[in-house]
């Protein structure tokens, strides 16, 4: 799964090194099996941002992207889009991503994260709950759609380097969402429509219906 990843990835048109940060050694020496450049970080960090924010503090590039391991179908088209912002405004800090909620179950499910965003695109909030909240369902047909967030962090270096150290607030705590530390804090976060849909790999039952889509995908390309 961590080689899908790490391909997926690197067929990125924006991304000019990528790197897998892990504190285990299983993963190290597996990334290493298949050619990944992979760097052992501590093992006392209490995100994923923290663990890139290390592998960053070493590295030189301006603009870094925070990948999920557990994405072996993430689209690289996807993670160009998230960069493509923080490329074209250097005001931007944090960059992600959004997609439109299809499955009406997901609107109330606490494990699908929502978001709103403004006019600019900037995000207003996460939620774990029903965002927005429709009072009257009669009166705001036609609805405005909701989105899903898609946990792929794109950061500007400086600013990732100084997240760890931003006071983590009610809002963080309460949704248990590290990204509320960045609008509590003052900063905003570009959020861009994708149309790809994450499948994290967290149980069993995720990892055979990741392999089941891997292997439709890849006879789909044969076909074509």
């Amino acid at each position: 799964m961590l080689q899908h990843v790490w391909e997926r990835a690197c067929q990125s048109r924006y991304l000019t090194n990528t790197i897998i940060a892990t504190d285990d050694a299983r993963v190290y020496e597996t990334a290493r099996s298949f050619g990944a450049t992979v760097r052992m970080t501590r093992n006392d960090h209490t995100s994923g941002t923290d663990r890139v924010a290390e592998v960053a503090s070493s590295e030189n590039a301006e603009i870094v992207v925070n990948i999920q391991g557990d994405e072996p179908l993430i689209d690289p088209a996807a993670i160009d889009a998230a960069i493509l912002p923080l490329v074209h405004d250097p005001e931007i800090v944090m960059g992600t991503l959004m997609k439109r909620i299809e499955n009406p179950r997901e609107i109330d499910d606490p494990n699908v994260v929502k978001v709103v965003t403004d006019r600019n695109g900037d995000a207003i909030y996460f939620s774990r709950s029903a965002i927005p909240f429709v009072r009257d369902s009669a009166a705001a047909i036609p609805l405005a759609p909701r989105f899903k967030h898609i946990g792929l962090y794109v950061y500007r270096r400086d600013f990732l380097l100084r997240y760890s150290e931003l006071p983590v607030g009610p809002l963080e705590l309460a949704e248990r969402l590290e990204q509320l530390r960045a609008i509590e804090n003052g900063f905003s976060i570009r959020v861009v429509e994708t149309e790809y849909d994450s499948m994290g790999v967290d149980t069993p039952a995720d990892l055979d219906r990741a392999e089941a889509l891997f292997a439709a995908s890849i006879m789909l390309g044969v076909k074509s």
